[in-house]
């Protein structure tokens, strides 16, 4: 019944690109979007070069963008036994809950980590 688990390469580098992805959007929106003084810097004329990245996350966290990519991905991972698909749905969805997406980003992020561990456990196999 017990099957003897391994952490493999693969399995690293999902976890590296978990952490590289979550922790990435974490420590960006604490730096550039979250204090109040970027505000003003980003609304000067002469704007400093973080101001058009912290544009672009504020704009897909208003659309939702992080929440609708995790779900989908998650979806894809789960439906199709897809690895790096529930590897970036897990790191999207940790992205999108860090912006405020968390309605969508969490399910996406619960879909590819149930299909990550299922293929990684043998329970669930991949589809071709």
């Amino acid at each position: 019944m017990a099957k003897n688990f391994r952490i493999g390469g693969t399995d690293l580098a999902g976890l590296a690109a978990v952490a590289v992805i979550g922790g990435g959007m974490f420590v960006f929106r604490q730096l550039a979007i979250v204090p109040r003084a970027t505000v003003g810097l980003c609304a000067a004329a002469d704007a400093p070069a973080f101001c058009a990245p912290r544009a672009a996350v504020l704009w897909a966290q208003y659309e939702q963008l992080f929440g609708w990519v995790a779900l989908a991905l998650g979806v894809v991972a789960f439906c199709f036994g897809k690895r790096w698909a529930g590897v970036f749905a897990l790191a999207v969805g940790i992205a999108a809950v860090v912006n405020y997406n968390a309605t969508t980003g969490i399910i996406g992020a619960a879909l590819g980590l149930v299909a990550w561990i299922g293929l990684r456990t043998g329970r669930y196999t991949r589809v071709a």
